[in-house]
C-alpha cells in the first residue's frame, strides 16, 4: 500500500509559482506580503493540505512554544487541577504544555527530564519525587530553565509550594479542638517531601494538644490503599479504634469513607471524625462530604507559568519563591449534618 507523500513548502512554492521564501513569508510575516499574492499562496496551501512542520521551524530559531510540565500522578485529581492552571495560562501566552505523570517514581521522572530535554522544551515545570536534583541542575546549565511545583526552593530556580507542614497542622488541631484524642494519620510514601511534612505538622499539633499520633501506613496514596486502611480500622473493637483520623491525601480518605460506609459499621464524625488534604472536587461530593485541607492547584499551576516565563525572558533575574497558606475547609466528616 503506497504511503501519501507529505507536501513540502517547495510544493507550495511550485503550484502557486512564488519563491520558497515567499511562501515562507505567508507563513511567519504575511504583513510584508502583498494581499494577491498571498491569498494565492494560502489557496495552494487549502488546496494541497500544507501543514508546517513547526518542530523543525522552531529548532532553526533556537526556541519553542513549548513548555513540559511533569507531575507525580495523573490520577490524582489535584495534579489535573494543577495542569489546568498551568494550560490556561499557557493558553494566554500562547504556549502548548505537554504533561508527563511519573507515578511517584524517579526513573520515570529523569526519563521525562531527558525527553523534555532533548525536544528544546521552552522550559520545564516540574513537581518531582526528590530524587533529581543534580538532572535539574544540569538542566538548567544547559539553558533550560525549571520551575519546581510543590518543591524546596532552592537557589538556582524559582518553585511554587505549599507550607504542608502548616497544613498537617491545622488537620490536627481542627480534630483536637473537637475533643478528639486518639488521632489516626494515614500516610504512604513518606519519602515525598510533601507527605514527610504533612506528618511532621500533625505531630507538632498533637504535641501542642498533649496527645500522641497512630501513623497508619498505607501501601499507596490511591483510594484503594485508604479502603485496606479503613477496613484495618473496621477490624478493631470499637475500643481500639481512633476516635478522628486525619488522611494526608483526598485519595486516601475517600477510601476510608467507602470502608466505614459498607454495612454502615463507622459513623463518621460520630464515631471517628476524618479530615483529608487537597480539597479536590470530589471532596463535596463524597458519601459524607469530606472536611479538607485545600491547596489552591489551579492558582498555583498560573503562577508557576508566569514563573517560569519571568526565568525565560531574562535568563539573569534572581529567582523567585512562593509559598500558599493551606486552608481548612469544613464538611460534614467533622462537623455533622448542617
Amino acid at each position: 500500500m503506497a504511503t501519501a507523500r507529505t507536501v513540502g513548502m517547495k510544493d507550495v512554492a511550485r503550484e502557486a509559482g512564488v519563491s520558497v521564501g515567499t511562501v515562507s513569508n505567508v507563513l511567519n510575516r504575511p504583513d510584508i506580503v502583498s494581499p494577491d499574492r498571498r491569498e494565492r499562496v494560502e489557496a495552494v496551501i487549502t488546496q494541497l493540505g500544507y501543514v508546517r512542520n513547526d518542530a523543525a521551524r522552531q529548532l532553526k530559531l533556537g526556541r519553542s512554544s513549548t513548555v513540559g510540565a511533569i507531575v507525580l500522578d495523573s490520577a490524582n485529581p489535584f495534579y489535573a487541577q494543577l495542569v489546568g492552571g498551568i494550560e490556561a495560562a499557557a493558553e494566554d501566552s500562547q504556549l502548548m504544555v505537554i504533561a508527563g505523570s511519573t507515578g511517584n517514581r524517579e526513573r520515570r521522572e529523569r526519563l521525562y527530564l531527558s525527553l523534555f530535554e532533548e525536544q528544546r522544551v521552552r522550559g520545564i515545570l516540574l513537581a518531582s519525587t526528590g530524587g533529581s536534583a543534580e538532572v535539574v541542575a544540569a538542566i538548567r546549565g544547559r539553558g533550560t530553565p525549571v520551575v519546581l511545583l510543590e518543591g524546596e526552593p532552592d537557589s538556582a530556580g524559582s518553585s511554587v509550594s505549599v507550607d504542608d507542614i502548616a497544613g498537617g497542622e491545622i488537620a490536627v488541631q481542627h480534630l483536637a479542638g473537637m475533643g478528639r484524642r486518639r488521632i489516626g494519620v494515614v500516610a504512604a510514601r513518606q519519602d515525598l517531601r510533601q507527605v514527610a511534612d504533612r506528618l511532621r505538622g500533625a505531630r507538632r499539633a498533637a504535641a501542642a494538644a498533649g496527645i500522641e499520633i497512630e501513623v497508619l501506613e498505607a501501601e499507596d496514596l490511591t483510594v484503594l490503599a485508604g479502603r485496606t486502611v479503613g477496613e484495618e480500622v473496621v477490624a478493631r473493637s470499637a475500643a481500639e479504634r481512633p476516635d478522628a483520623m486525619f488522611c494526608v491525601n483526598d485519595l486516601l480518605a475517600v477510601g476510608v469513607l467507602q470502608a466505614f460506609a459498607f454495612r454502615h459499621q463507622v459513623a463518621v464524625p460520630e464515631e471517628i471524625a476524618l479530615v483529608g488534604y487537597d480539597d479536590i472536587a470530589f471532596a463535596r461530593s463524597t458519601v459524607v462530604p469530606l472536611t479538607s485541607v485545600a491547596q489552591p492547584a489551579d492558582l498555583m499551576g498560573r503562577t508557576a507559568l508566569a514563573l517560569l516565563e519571568e526565568e525565560i525572558a531574562d535568563g539573569d533575574s534572581d529567582p523567585r519563591h512562593v509559598s500558599f497558606t493551606p486552608m481548612l475547609v469544613e464538611r460534614e466528616s467533622t462537623v455533622g449534618q448542617p
